[in-house]
């Protein structure tokens, strides 16, 4: 299986290139065909960028860096010269995104850039619904999973790698929040947000995979700190209940969750189920690395077109004038790049 997922990561990659890039602006267009009154959309820009990186480790191809400083470039083109903006989440992917860029070559301006955003992040905490870190900034009392699930895994690989304990305490406070305010502690599922409408509701009905991928980052980054099984057990309960959920309710295979931003909430998961992977045990191993080898073998066999694009659909394959938004093509490299990784861990060359 290795060699043909090696081909679908190829050829995916490949597609990402030739479907979505605009060498005019520098930057992937946002579906396919391109359609102008959409906008670039900063955070699936971030996640392009983890999507390049990806396949920059797998084959240690430097066009794959190279795409991605270009990339970078125009995103903060098109983002008014500036990777700051009105969004902490999607801020918070483009900090992840670049740390870990910073990881592979050490360029000290892409650590500048993660610390200028790491910056404006921390505004987003308040006091509104007990704490917490806020989606906007001119909505400062709506708080939910994707903007501080993804910020306590910044603050806490920041501390890892750097050892600065603001940091720590910052990862700390932000996770125990979600844990405590947007989790139910029985099933572990982790909800979307809270006080939406401004009603102090929480958004029970938003059961979205990447709420429950993010919050499994977190709990693993804390675990690689402190050793502590209560972070292990909690991410593993979250995938336990993920893999029930969306993978065995449906045949082994995640559904579509729908267009726009929906179309990189399983990619998101499937990231994360693969950090997992790394830590958890040799009984529980099998069963995470099984959750992504159903999908992606759906997605091989019959959800990606014959040159490599991938829709929302992971078993069907997208029609030839079909819209097919960046953010579902992304997943499904998320998903094929995940299994890869895993699969290289277990069998190196």
């Amino acid at each position: 299986m290795q060699e043909k997922l090696q081909q679908a990561c190829d050829a995916a990659q490949e597609a990402l290139i030739r479907c979505f890039w605009s060498d005019e602006r520098s930057i992937f267009n946002p579906n396919r065909p391109y359609d102008p009154a959409h906008n670039p959309a900063y955070w699936w820009q971030a996640h392009a960028i983890d999507a390049l990186l990806d396949g920059y480790l797998r084959t240690g191809d430097k066009a794959f860096l190279d795409r991605a400083e270009m990339e970078l470039k125009g995103t903060i083109l098109a983002n008014q010269g500036t990777l700051i903006n009105n969004w902490y989440d999607d801020m918070e992917w483009m900090a992840l995104a670049l740390l870990r860029w910073h990881d592979i070559t050490g360029e000290e301006k892409l650590l500048r850039r993660v610390q200028l955003l790491w910056q404006d992040i921390r505004t987003a905490w308040n006091d509104h619904c007990g704490g917490g870190m806020a989606w906007r900034k001119n909505q400062l009392d709506y708080k939910n999973t994707p903007a501080n699930a993804p910020a306590a895994i910044l603050a806490l690989r920041l501390y890892q790698r750097f050892g600065d304990e603001e940091d720590l305490e910052w990862g700390r406070k932000i996770l125990l929040w979600n844990r405590d305010h947007l989790m139910d502690p029985e099933t572990f599922y982790v909800y979307d947000g809270i006080n939406r409408e401004g009603t102090g509701r929480i958004d029970l009905e938003w059961d979205f995979t990447y709420n429950q991928g993010v919050m499994i980052g977190a709990c693993v980054e804390m675990y690689r700190i402190t050793a502590e099984s209560e972070w292990l057990d909690l991410a593993l309960g979250i995938a336990g209940r993920a893999k029930r959920v969306y993978c065995d309710a449906h045949g082994g295979v995640m559904p579509w969750e729908g267009e726009e931003d929906c179309g990189l909430f399983r990619g998101i998961l499937t990231r994360y189920l693969a950090e997992l992977y790394t830590v958890a045990s040799e009984k529980d191993r099998p069963w995470i690395a099984g959750m992504l080898s159903s999908c992606a073998r759906a997605l091989m066999e019959h959800g990606m077109d014959p040159a490599g694009l991938i829709g929302g659909d992971w078993q069907t394959p997208p029609g030839k004038d079909q819209k097919v938004d960046l953010a579902q093509h992304l997943s499904g490299i998320m998903l094929l790049e995940m299994l890869d990784k895993i699969l290289r861990a277990e069998n190196p060359e």
